[in-house]
């Protein structure tokens, strides 16, 4: 009797230590790439909302700027005059982590990762970038990069890293073409790819989306990009002018609790988070068009 109990004992304890090995490696920070094929699909846009999302909920996020030279996250995130470091100066040692982030003021869970306005694409060294993302994994839940579009260094760079991808797209072929290509390079060189690992995950943002010029046949419906494009639908974005607004003011459009685009990109947070959530968006507003043609508020 004793001996079963002891071997009991030791069963209980390897399935404690299997059950804490599932739990840590549930939790393991997830890099997530924001990316297109197409630049000015509204790309930074969505790494502003999707982090500042996550951070909502409870995560604690960094988002990172890849677009060395031409920087515009620290814009849309409204933090432009507070950088002192940025991601070149840490890849290079010129400066420790703590140094260059920056924590969001209206959330302490988020914190912004720019980079350098001043170098070219090539400082982005793969051996820094994975060196700094695994320190960012010591600390955060969810580390978005905010990639190039297209396939030059720093996008490839940030795709290579990437365990989750968001595909970023507007209803019009070219941007879906490109995309295509995009979802073809994750799939080959990632670093996933690579090692022979679970393929990178990948999903579909589709942006800027008008159910009116839709229903006039001037954009690709829902159905036809997801044909196209063959990936899991994460959210629709209507067309908003708050989008413009978030961006100007340095706000991401999530804060916006009047907004449809930042309604739209809470659900696309939730589904990524495994929630069930209705898509919404993908008619024409008629009380807009009733306001259009009535001249009522």
């Amino acid at each position: 009797m004793t001996l079963i109990l002891r071997v009991s004992g030791r069963v209980l304890r390897e399935e404690a230590r299997v059950s804490g090995r599932r739990k840590e490696e549930a939790f393991l920070a997830k890099i997530i790439v924001v990316t297109s094929g197409k630049g000015g699909v509204g790309k930074t846009t969505t790494a502003a909302a999707f982090s500042a999302g996550l951070a909502l909920r409870g995560h604690k996020t960094v988002v990172i700027d890849f677009d060395v030279g031409l920087r515009n996250l620290d814009l849309v995130m409204g933090c432009e005059r507070r950088v002192v470091f940025d991601f070149i100066n840490v890849i290079n040692g010129d400066a420790k982590l703590n140094q260059a982030l920056i924590k969001d003021k209206r959330n302490d869970n988020l914190f912004i990762f720019p980079t350098s306005q001043t170098r070219d694409k090539e400082a982005l060294k793969r051996e820094g970038v994975d060196r700094v993302l695994a320190e960012l994994k010591e600390s955060f839940d969810y580390i978005i990069c905010d990639s190039p579009a297209g396939i030059e260094h720093g996008a490839i760079t940030a795709l290579y890293f990437a365990d989750c991808a968001i595909i970023v797209t507007n209803p019009e072929v070219s941007s879906v073409r490109d995309s295509d290509r995009i979802i073809g390079i994750l799939n080959s060189k990632s670093r996933r790819a690579e090692r022979g690992e679970t393929p990178v995950s990948v999903s579909l943002l589709l942006t800027r989306y008008a159910p009116d010029r839709v229903t006039k046949g001037e954009m690709l419906t829902v159905d036809d990009v997801k044909e196209i494009l063959s990936i899991p639908l994460l959210g629709v974005i209507p067309e908003s002018e708050s989008v413009l607004r978030a961006s100007n003011t340095g706000t991401p459009v999530v804060f916006d609790g009047e907004s449809p685009a930042g309604h739209a990109y809470l659900d696309a947070v939730a589904r990524f988070l495994g929630e069930q959530r209705e898509l919404r968006f993908l008619k024409p507003d008629r009380r807009g068009l009733f306001r259009l043609i009535f001249g009522r508020a």
